[in-house]
């Protein structure tokens, strides 16, 4: 049996409803955001014991445009001018380093031995540099690290991608790939030489700073 009280109770729900309702719909409109209490750029403020609203830079602040302060280590360079050499101890432990970032990140262009050949070459991609030709042998080892952090040509930087220290790992591996292909025979020991394949013939008169040597002309052949 429906009870007599209950409309009286339905109009009441409704009546607080709706002021509920108004409430709301009221504080949203008091203060629009851009209406919200703020200080102007230079206002003075009783917020701080200076009265000043403009806070201090904190003194280690240093402005975006401003240029980055980079080592050696960072840069490659020294006094503008690229090192001759690298600039941490080269060690077994850094080659095989180098060895296994090079592999990664420049082999697919640059190929296996460094001749520009990589898979990505033979694909239909424009060659890469070889790091036998002269001009890289002789180039410094800074050279070599800015290309890496920062790109030339169709290559892209890594230096958002590959670590300082494992840039310079891989400058060591490339100096070893170019070593590999121009050292004179007479640098090898007699048990060295003796491991050479028949084939093996000595270096070209040009010496080490020669564009050829046998290993690249066999790599030709193949």
């Amino acid at each position: 049996m429906r009870s007599k009280h209950l409309p009286g109770l339905l109009a009441t729900a409704r009546l607080v409803l709706a002021a509920v309702l108004l409430v709301l719909i009221a504080g949203c409109g008091a203060e629009a955001m851009e209406e919200q209490p703020r200080l102007r750029p230079l206002e003075p403020s009783e917020a701080f014991a200076d009265g000043q609203s403009a806070r201090p830079l904190n003194p280690q602040t240093v402005p975006r445009e401003a240029p980055a302060i980079l080592g050696v280590f960072e840069s490659g360079e020294v006094n503008g001018e690229p090192v001759e050499d690298l600039p941490l101890p080269l060690t077994e432990a850094l080659l095989l380093e180098g060895r296994e970032q090079y592999n990664i990140y420049c082999s697919p262009c640059h190929g296996i031995a460094g001749f520009g050949d990589g898979m990505v070459v033979q694909r239909g991609f424009p060659p890469a540099s070889s790091f036998h030709t002269q001009r890289l042998r002789q180039a410094p080892a800074g050279y070599i690290f800015d290309v890496i952090t920062n790109g030339t040509g169709d290559m892209y930087g890594y230096g958002a991608r590959v670590e300082p220290a494992d840039r310079w790992a891989i400058v060591a591996y490339i100096r070893v790939l170019q070593m590999s292909q121009h050292l004179p025979l007479e640098r090898l020991a007699p048990e060295e030489q003796e491991l050479l394949p028949a084939r093996a013939v000595p270096a070209p008169a040009g010496g080490p700073d020669s564009e050829t040597s046998p290993a690249s002309e066999r790599q030709g052949e193949e």
